[in-house]
């Protein structure tokens, strides 16, 4: 289910720590060992994690709410009690919490289409080709490096069947299922895509070493797969037809 947040309970929860500020696999790659599964419509969710028992909790949706910063940004959410946050404590090696965002939650998000999102680093959505991280593998072959997997970068829906790299640079308006998107910006890339999202290690200085060789964003860093917000929510399923329906300039 695609909301006009993203998909369904996609970025909906944050940890952070004492002082309510969110934490990120920048400095906190083990975070990548948290496999959270949500049940029951979104009432009950479900934490994995390595060498512990998992955790499961009702959801709380309606105490009172706390300030909470993410990337400079305040926000509000909803405290989730102080046993998921001994769990975490202990997963993560650090005094962390959980939160989710409440329902009212109104953040706007910038770009070409403006949209809303969770707490997701910016728009609702990011899309990446197989095609684009095809020509990633083939430039780290050339130096003798391993090819990288698609978690490396977490997009949200992958696209298959584009023959040509970095076609979703000029997609700037996609049909798929019943839903719509609306392009917002390029996916500018920072130090999360250098964790191995399996072993929650650092892996540095790839891929931002070969991708500063060919992807150099404007605004600085590098770009790497787009950033979309949603137009028209819906259904979305994997196999799904994708129909671009208006095309643009890249902005690289």
């Amino acid at each position: 289910m695609l909301t006009p947040a993203g998909l369904a309970y996609d970025r909906a929860f944050m940890v952070v720590g004492e002082d309510g500020v969110g934490r990120t696999q920048r400095r906190d790659p083990r975070l990548a060992l948290v496999r959270p599964v949500v049940r029951s419509g979104g009432e009950r969710l479900v934490l994995h994690g390595p060498g512990v028992e998992p955790f499961e909790m009702l959801v709380d949706t309606v105490s009172g709410r706390r300030k909470v910063e993410f990337l400079g940004n305040i926000h509000q959410g909803i405290d989730q009690g102080d046993a998921v946050a001994g769990w975490l404590s202990e997963v993560l090696g650090a005094p962390s919490r959980l939160v989710r965002v409440p329902p009212e939650h109104d953040r706007v998000t910038g770009g070409r289409t403006p949209g809303t999102s969770a707490y997701a680093d910016s728009c609702a959505l990011h899309v990446l080709s197989r095609a684009s991280l095809g020509l990633l593998n083939r430039k780290l072959a050339g130096r003798g490096l391993p090819p990288l997997p698609m978690n490396r970068f977490r997009p949200n829906i992958v696209i298959d069947g584009w023959e040509e790299p970095h076609t979703e640079d000029r997609a700037h308006r996609i049909r798929v299922g019943d839903t719509e998107l609306g392009y917002a910006k390029l996916a500018v890339r920072c130090a999360v895509t250098m964790v191995e999202q399996g072993t929650g290690a650092k892996a540095g200085p790839e891929p931002l070493r070969t991708l500063a060789g060919y992807r150099r964003a404007a605004e600085g860093g590098v770009a790497f797969g787009t950033k979309y917000a949603v137009v028209r929510t819906g259904q979305l399923a994997v196999g799904d037809i994708v129909d671009v329906t208006s095309w643009g300039r890249s902005e690289l």
